[in-house]
């Protein structure tokens, strides 16, 4: 928004306006106003951290597919209650093809084909009261994307389909495509190859080139692995083209594995619930309360973005969408306070990839994370409570040090109290507080979040702007569904990495040439598991660099799981290292998706804000490697005694404060220390997180010499903190 719009003024149930408190002149500069505007938007698709933009459609495409999307979300929400007695994988074929063919409408090809074949299909005009958006008419659906829509319904319903295909010996229904498991009849090859195509492109048209072209090398090793010497380790006796299109199309380890039913089973009811939440108004209170909340303190724009991220993430579960709404609230009020735009950017995309590791709704892998190792969902909530505060104080106390490193300016918010507005709205939280009781009491986590979700619409009523009418309750149902399209696609495009894994064994190969890789190196016990855990830790950053979030967890898995299991570390510590490495990638150069989204925001540099959101997040980096390395790092997780998870959280947050020195180049309450003290406090912080006697002995005795330098530093008088003030990077 543009400096010249008039201010905003406070009442009850409206977004605060902000204004700036200079440090030097007394005079007072109104921030612009960034509160929506009061009349209702229509729904819109849901930013995913694994999602390229997807086609605002309008007309008759835009209402077939909401109406598909929301009869999608009907189907899901009677598979809680009313499993389909055909089972499981009934199901997933019957969801697979309701979300299929949406990708093909809902998102661009992004390839240019001849002019014939991307003729745009003839439209019926919108309706008077609804007049279509500039431009919307270039983007309907090609011809190809409705051949494509259209073959996708086909193979995917062709397995339930009770047609028999004359003499060929295929079709027959569901019960018939079963018993031909591993003797598949030529037509269901054709059926399960076009399948094959059609999800990789699905993929492709959601998150790019990488993951399908991974894809591929799977398949690739798959059917030519048996012409690898075989002598190697990762050869195998190989398959014909025929029994890997068996794997994928009529297996439970392919298209219709464990990814693609949690999609199905978990993640879209999620999706379902933050967009209802969203619409009844939970999203707009929770950026509110945290401005409200710190309205005076110098680093109050800071603390305002970071609390807007965690609140609003427990929302979404989404990092990218969580900075750029974040942002959108946010920067103009970290902008006069003095933030740089670059720095600004960092925060809101650390801020908000923390939305994929904050309970009560975690990001896509942690329901596989909860699958795979056969838990409940709110046993893996726990293990991630330590986590998540280490990662929210690592960012908080850099966000007290660039306060004071970048001089900003005190920010006053012109609102009412934050007691105010709970008192008003915080019946917004109840559901989330609904979530975690009734996984307490017991209850799945597809029957809590669908209650809760049922409570969502009941309390909105009593907020007249979030009334949940026939007609939004629609749009939220539909948006959901649209939300989890480029997941679904992810999902079953994983199954051909998983089913390749299984059969050729390529999981224990690859974990066996790892932990070599290490004792090449040295037999000692203890440097054979740091050493696999850094190689480990550098695979999974590279891997996270090309592929989303929940594609590199499930890779992640089968590949170097394995080998930290074979190295005695516990399944949960493995799994969690694995996935809190698969979500980072979201901030790791040069492919950090919710930097790029922050920067877009801010106006920023892209790079620049990639390595500012990797400072912020650098405790995250290194927080995992604790929980592998000794066996109290499975404190951090809440596994085991109460005096041990205790201890342990106090010296990780110890480790967590010496890091922040290091990034920061301040130290709280005492001022800026130079590059050789910086550098013994990032020495402190390994120190401390290796959670040993003796390793926690030395890292304080370290982190007091920091202290104590920084303290004789202020007293002879070599403060830089003007020098310092003036970094804008």
């Amino acid at each position: 928004m543009s400096d010249g719009q008039a201010p905003l003024e406070r009442t009850a149930d409206s977004t605060p306006a902000v204004t700036t408190t200079s440090t030097v002149d007394d005079s007072v500069d109104r921030v612009p106003s960034t509160a929506p505007p009061p009349a209702e938007p229509p729904a819109a698709v849901t930013v995913d951290d694994e999602e390229r933009p997807a086609r605002q459609l309008t007309g008759a495409a835009g209402t077939l597919v909401a109406v598909v999307a929301f009869a999608v979300a009907l189907l899901t929400l009677w598979q809680v209650f009313r499993p389909l007695p055909q089972g499981s994988q009934f199901y997933l074929i019957i969801f697979l093809a309701g979300v299929l063919p949406l990708v093909f409408l809902a998102y661009r090809s992004g390839l240019r084909l001849p002019a014939t074949l991307t003729r745009r299909a003839p439209a019926a005009p919108p309706a008077p009261s609804v007049p279509e958006e500039p431009g919307a008419r270039a983007d309907r659906p090609t011809v190809v994307d409705w051949v494509l829509a259209l073959l996708a319904l086909i193979v995917c319903l062709y397995p339930v389909l009770p047609v028999t295909l004359g003499g060929a010996g295929a079709g027959g229904g569901y019960d018939a495509f079963l018993n031909r498991q591993a003797l598949l009849a030529p037509a269901d090859i054709a059926m399960g190859t076009l399948l094959l195509v059609l999800v990789v492109e699905a993929c492709r048209r959601t998150t790019g080139w990488v993951l399908p072209l991974v894809c591929l090398v799977f398949l690739g090793y798959g059917y030519y692995g048996g012409l690898l010497p075989q002598s190697w380790a990762i050869a195998h006796a190989g398959f014909d083209f025929n029994q890997l299109v068996d794997a994928f199309y009529n297996s439970g380890s392919g298209f219709y594995g464990t990814p693609l039913d949690v999609a199905a089973s978990y993640i879209v009811l999620f999706t379902i619930y933050g967009a209802v939440l969203e619409l009844s108004g939970a999203g707009r209170f929770f950026v509110d309360l945290s401005v409200a909340t710190f309205r005076r303190s110098r680093s109050a724009a800071g603390r305002t973005a970071v609390a807007s991220g965690f609140l609003l993430g427990t929302v979404s579960g989404s990092g990218t969408a969580t900075a750029v709404s974040v942002g959108a609230v946010t920067w103009p009020i970290l902008r006069r306070a003095g933030y740089p735009a670059e720095q600004a950017g960092g925060m809101l995309a650390a801020a908000g990839v923390g939305a994929i590791l904050s309970p009560p709704t975690l990001g896509a892998a942690a329901f596989i994370v909860a699958e795979y190792l056969e838990v409940s969902y709110l046993t893996v909530l726990g293990w991630a409570m330590i986590p998540t505060i280490l990662y929210y104080l690592g960012i908080l106390l850099a966000v007290e040090i660039d306060a004071r490193r970048f001089r900003v300016r005190a920010v006053e918010v012109t609102a009412g109290s934050a007691w105010r507005l709970l008192a008003r709205f915080g019946y917004h939280f109840s559901s989330l507080v609904v979530i975690v009781v009734l996984l307490a009491l017991g209850v799945t986590a597809t029957r809590a979040v669908v209650l809760a979700t049922a409570l969502v619409f009941v309390l909105s009523f009593l907020d007249r702007r979030g009334w949940l009418t026939p007609r939004r309750l629609f749009e939220a149902l539909s948006a959901g569904v649209r939300g989890v399209l480029p997941v679904a696609a992810v999902c079953a495009a994983a199954g051909i990495i998983t089913a390749v894994t299984t059969k050729t064994g390529l999981g224990s190969q690859v974990a066996s040439l790892l932990v070599r890789a290490a004792r090449a190196l040295t037999d000692e016990p203890t440097a054979v598991l740091a050493l696999t855990v850094i190689f480990a830790a550098v695979a999974l950053s590279l891997l996270g660099l090309a592929v989303p979030v929940t594609a590199s967890f499930i890779i992640g898995w089968v590949i170097i799981g394995p080998a930290l299991i074979a190295l005695d570390v516990p399944a949960p510590a493995a799994a969690m290292f694995v996935f809190y490495y698969s979500v980072l990638s979201e901030v790791t150069p040069p492919t950090a998706l919710a930097a790029v989204g922050a920067a877009a925001v801010t106006g920023g540099r892209a790079v620049p804000t990639m390595w500012q959101a990797l400072k912020y997040a650098l405790p995250a980096f290194l927080a995992p490697l604790a929980f592998v390395l000794t066996g109290p790092g499975e404190y951090l997780l809440g596994r085991g005694p109460a005096l041990g998870v205790l201890w342990a959280g106090a010296v990780a947050c110890l480790g967590v404060a010496a890091l922040a020195v290091a990034t920061g180049g301040w130290v709280l309450g005492v001022g800026p220390v130079g590059p050789t003290q910086r550098a013994l406090a990032a020495i402190a912080g390994l120190l401390l997180l290796y959670l040993h006697p003796v390793t926690i002995a030395a890292g304080t005795t370290v982190l007091v010499v920091v202290v104590v330098l920084a303290l004789l530093r202020r007293a002879t008088g070599k403060d830089v903190e003007a020098s310092i003030g003036r970094e804008q990077t």
